[in-house]
């Protein structure tokens, strides 16, 4: 075989394994993850009565917490831009920071998010899986869209919902299954 086909067999073998490592990264959900994990508790977000999304909280830990894994799930029941999800998730790990976030870090956690968050629509779900002192995954309608290496970015986002200071306690106290409404547990 002439050694230009060889080189071009090879290079063709290259890409197609690639291709395939690259699709399989792509399409791997969630629960790879968190294998084990049953869901913790379940809350409906509404705002001016307006129903947002539903979040689920799933985790292998009986009390899941900012020191263990876990993922929560949003399924959206609105239409709303990355932009806005990125904004408004920013203002909160500001609002639940125990010491003030300076700019530039502000800056890159934007820049993560913009990555992450897609322009969601009623039915558009995006899950996060929070892995403590590594960073967290984003996964929008079951495909990983980011994975942010950054410790702090993933805790301070996680704390939106889990940190006692949130400004949905009750929705906090759903999805920990601290309320009498979500005793339901269930396998993924």
């Amino acid at each position: 075989m002439p050694e230009s086909l060889a080189a071009h067999i090879r290079l063709i073998g290259a890409l197609i394994l690639a291709l395939v490592l690259y699709a399989s990264q792509a399409v791997a959900d969630w629960r790879v993850a968190l294998p084990g994990a049953h869901l913790v508790g379940e809350a409906d977000f509404r705002w001016f009565g307006l129903d947002i999304y539903q979040a689920r909280l799933w985790s292998t830990e009986p009390t899941p917490s900012l020191d263990s894994p876990f993922a929560l799930e949003l399924n959206y029941h609105r239409k709303i831009s990355r932009q806005a999800l990125v904004q408004t998730s920013l203002e909160e790990m500001q609002r639940v920071a125990d010491t003030p976030v300076d700019a530039a870090r502000l800056d890159a956690w934007a820049a993560e998010m913009r990555r992450a968050f897609v322009d969601v629509k009623p039915g558009t779900q995006i899950t996060g899986v929070y892995l403590p002192g590594q960073g967290c995954r984003f996964y929008v309608d079951g495909r990983l869209s980011h994975e942010v290496t950054d410790p702090l970015f993933a805790r301070q986002f996680f704390a939106i919902w889990l940190d006692p200071r949130t400004r949905e306690p009750a929705l906090r106290k759903r999805l920990l299954g601290l309320a009498a409404s979500s005793e339901r547990r269930s396998a993924p």
